[in-house]
């Protein structure tokens, strides 16, 4: 079974940037579709941004605009780059499939947006 990895998280000031990362341990290729999802305490986790196979892309209103998802399918890596980061962007950050499957839901990678 493909393992998904997150990283690239930590803490950053409002308006700053992060590049998260989701390494497969095998081929997103053969996996589809991925997303970023993210979580914060007390509340459900929610769709952040997703990517078809051939690179097609969208995106929560919430962070449309602001972040951009990509994935290197050689490298069975998908990426996320946040840029203008808010407060309300703190989270932690999992991939996974597009829809979910529970079974590829990993750590996740926390985000702080912070002063």
């Amino acid at each position: 079974q493909v393992q998904l990895v997150e990283s690239g998280g930590g803490l950053v000031q409002p308006g700053g940037s992060l590049r998260l990362s989701c390494a497969a341990s095998g081929s997103i290729f053969s996996i589809g579709a991925m997303g970023w999802y993210r979580q914060v305490p007390g509340k459900q986790r929610e769709w952040v941004a997703g990517i078809t196979t051939g690179g097609s892309t969208n995106y929560a209103d919430s962070v449309k605009g602001r972040f951009t998802i990509s994935r290197d399918n050689t490298k069975n890596t998908v990426y996320l780059q946040m840029n203008s980061l808010k407060p309300e962007d703190t989270a932690v950050y999992y991939c996974n499939k597009f829809p979910e499957r529970e079974v590829y839901w990993g750590k996740g990678t926390l985000v702080t947006v912070s002063s």
